[in-house]
């Protein structure tokens, strides 16, 4: 049986998911899944990949949230104010 993140890293290797989509695939709660998506991230880096993370976008305005560090999706927009955000989407690409 492999661990939960080494099944993360086979989904994100395949396709690019959301937090929740990676929820489900692996039958955990998605806050759990963006704590283990950062552990992710530095084991990848050692093996010449990386995390990709496609941002979070203001479904409203169309503000992208390009500069965030987090992983989580943020609550609203800094310019409209609006709580509309799209989920951002994560990969594992070779390089």
């Amino acid at each position: 049986m492999q661990t939960i993140r080494k099944q993360m890293i086979g989904l994100l290797e395949k396709e690019e998911m959301s937090a929740r989509e990676i929820s489900q695939a692996v039958r955990i709660r998605e806050k759990e899944v963006y704590e283990h998506l950062a552990h992710i991230g530095r084991t990848v880096n050692t093996k010449r990949k990386k995390l990709v993370i496609t941002p979070s976008q203001c479904l409203e305005c169309g503000y992208v949230f390009k500069d965030r560090k987090r992983y989580t999706r943020p609550g609203r927009c800094p310019h409209c104010k609006i709580e509309r955000i799209s989920n951002p989407t994560y990969r594992i690409l070779s390089f």
